[in-house]
């Protein structure tokens, strides 16, 4: 898309551009986070959820019938900050849930988030210039000829505009009136103010206040986490797909639009079965909390792995590059679940749209920076292949790493208690 509305002088400055397109939605959604998780708080998690998904229709149409680079980065800024729906939807999984499947309620969010990044750009691949891809179905005169990026963000703001109709059948659980579910919420608040007591002595209850949640490190400490495997992730996705369709000469793997869709969507299925056939029993027997180093040793030895991929040519290059793909998936929602129910474990149900305002807030800024950074990086990555300790390929997934590595540290003492948190949830 960036390439069709030519800004970009030389191709090497399109992951510049696109870098920022994809900034502008999480930077504003830092400015309207918070406000959203107070709106939830007070009003219920219903009407939050609603708005939201009314807004991905709107602008997401807007969006694809976008003819200019300054009405693509006004549309997805206005998305970004109309769309409060992250933190609300985490707060409502925990409530939704009795403790014993709180994991699983969370390890859903996160999984269907890790579905969407991955079936959304697949829906972007393979139905993007529909009039090029398949000119007996879509001719050059249509509005899909005309717009050649709306076709894939109609698909998508018919889904939404689906979910929306399916919230009239979606409970409000900001109050219970159903003793079972009282009693559990009960329990885990109770949990929630024993996990506060240190040295026989009982800190203060705290209050939802902004000012006295950012006090309470057992919740800052879990976002702080959480916002930096985030950063991590999204620079990921933001270079896979520039990587996997850059030419052979920047050592790309040279793949097409839809070759890359399917490998998302492959991604896509492969966590959902995770999520719903294999997660539950890890669960259960190494809780929810404690796979989150593994994944991410095993996410960074993974991703090391990436730049050799370029020497590999056809069916072997696209089979090893599901199967990458896959795994890095899976360890990013293992990972970001745990770190989810990390920040609704710290907080009692009363703040918890406030709390998961907070986090997404933090979350948007580390979000905002990576697509802009990363775009940068891989231009910069693009243009330096030769004459430096290492090609550029690997310097880009190298840097990439570190922010992992540094997530993976942080989740040691001084910073982060590890066994606090494992009798927290």
């Amino acid at each position: 898309m960036i390439r069709d509305l030519k800004i970009a002088k030389q191709e090497q400055d399109i992951g510049f551009y696109a870098g920022f397109v994809g900034a502008t939605y999480f930077l504003a959604r830092t400015f309207s986070s918070v406000p959203w998780g107070i709106f939830a708080d007070k009003y219920g998690r219903k009407p939050c959820i609603v708005i939201s998904i009314l807004s991905v229709v709107v602008f997401n149409t807007l969006f694809g019938l976008s003819t200019s680079y300054w009405m693509a980065i006004v549309t997805r800024g206005l998305l970004g900050l109309l769309c409060g729906i992250l933190g609300p939807i985490k707060a409502y999984a925990t409530e939704v849930c009795r403790k014993e499947h709180q994991a699983l309620g969370i390890s859903l969010v996160t999984s269907s988030r890790a579905i969407a990044l991955v079936i959304g750009p697949a829906i972007g691949g393979f139905l993007a210039q529909p009039a090029e891809k398949y000119p007996n179905l879509f001719s050059k005169e249509s509005i899909f000829g005309r717009f050649p990026y709306f076709l894939p963000s109609f698909v998508i703001s018919i889904l939404a505009a689906g979910s929306c109709i399916a919230c009239i059948w979606l409970p409000e659980t900001l109050h219970f009136h159903d003793d079972e579910k009282v009693e559990a919420i009960d329990a885990l608040e109770a949990q929630v103010i024993d996990s506060k007591l240190e040295g026989g002595k009982a800190k203060e209850d705290s209050d939802t206040s902004t000012k006295n949640l950012l006090r309470n490190w057992q919740l800052m400490s879990a976002v702080i986490l959480y916002c930096i495997f985030c950063l991590h992730d999204t620079a990921y996705l933001e270079t896979f797909s520039l990587w996997a369709v850059s030419s052979r000469k920047f050592r790309g793997l040279s793949l097409t639009s839809q070759d890359v869709g399917t490998v998302l969507a492959v991604s896509g299925v492969g966590v959902l079965v995770y999520q719903l056939a294999v997660y539950p029993f890890l669960v259960k027997y190494f809780g929810a909390i404690r796979p989150l180093r593994p994944a991410a040793v095993l996410s960074i030895l993974l991703l090391i792995t990436y730049p050799f991929m370029a020497n590999l040519q056809e069916t072997e290059l696209k089979i090893l590059i599901n199967i990458a793909s896959l795994l890095k998936n899976v360890f990013s929602a293992t990972i970001t679940t745990a770190c989810n129910i990390l920040q609704n474990t710290a907080v009692a149900q009363e703040q918890r749209g406030v709390a998961n305002g907070i986090s997404v807030t933090l979350m948007s800024l580390f979000k905002g920076v990576a697509p802009a950074a990363a775009g940068i990086l891989f231009s910069w990555a693009q243009k330096h292949m030769t004459g430096l300790f290492l090609p550029g390929d690997q310097i880009l997934f190298l840097m990439i790493n570190m922010v992992s590595i540094i997530g993976l540290l942080l989740t040691f003492k001084p910073f982060f208690n590890m066994s606090s948190a494992l009798r927290r949830s």
